[in-house]
């Protein structure tokens, strides 16, 4: 493990493992027997002209590079978090940008950027549960940058018949190839210009469903049990996993 930490902080070592990544996608996907359900929502969203905002949990990000239409410009909010650095290099090879940020931001550099995005005319994508959890658990930032940017927030994930989960923060989906797979986008989430505390905790709760509802269908329909929303953050697992280790 510590011998590929530091593989991972060189360039060089870094570059391969984004390559490989985004190798292991397109095989995954170009092997695999996908249905997809409720595409629709996004169409109808890119032909009214609205920016849409997508959402999807950060253990389900590996195949949705393939879930946008590309005739849309697309950017993803990704941390600077060593994990985010070898995501950010992986989309990359799908010719998509990011942006660095999290959502946790309410008004940082990432938050801008997002907007400035947004009011532009393209999409991002958005995990609301990164970059340290807990699993699929919504944090109120995207809520906050789509109060701002008016833009529709599209809840997205997927699951395939053969997949391991990992046994990380985000309860990482990691599908295998030659699977069958679900990839379903949900109804729009309307967040409104002026909130109360109330009116953003609602909203960010209405995502948060919303995502778990269409994850958890999706695994059932693939013959998998449901994943669980997490309950510790990325630290918190990692000290458990430590004093684990430590007995």
């Amino acid at each position: 493990m510590r011998v590929a930490k530091r593989w991972l902080r060189s360039t060089i070592g870094l570059r391969l493992a984004c390559w490989l990544v985004a190798c292991y996608a397109r095989l995954v996907w170009a092997t695999g027997r996908w249905q997809i359900e409720g595409r629709e929502h996004l169409l109808r969203l890119l032909e009214s002209g609205r920016p849409v905002i997508g959402a999807f949990w950060h253990g389900r990000i590996l195949v949705m590079p393939f879930a946008w239409d590309r005739r849309a410009a697309f950017h993803m909010l990704i941390s600077a978090h060593p994990d985010g650095r070898l995501i950010a290099g992986a989309v990359r090879h799908f010719g998509i940008d990011w942006i660095a940020g999290s959502s946790t931001e309410g008004g940082g550099a990432g938050f801008r950027t997002m907007l400035r995005q947004l009011k532009a005319g393209a999409s991002v994508g958005i995990t609301p549960d990164g970059p340290n959890g807990p699993a699929m658990r919504a944090k109120p930032g995207i809520v906050a940058i789509a109060r701002v940017s008016r833009a529709a927030v599209l809840p997205v994930s997927y699951a395939t018949s053969r997949r391991r989960i990992l046994d990380s923060w985000d309860r990482f989906h990691l599908p295998l190839p030659f699977s069958r797979g679900l990839l379903i986008y949900g109804e729009p989430i309307e967040v409104a210009a002026k909130l109360d505390a109330a009116g953003i905790e609602a909203c960010r709760a209405a995502i948060e469903q919303r995502l778990n509802a269409i994850t958890a269908e999706a695994d059932r329909r693939m013959g998998q049990d449901a994943v669980a929303p997490g309950t510790l953050s990325r630290n918190a697992l990692r000290d458990l996993h430590r004093a684990e280790q430590g007995r």
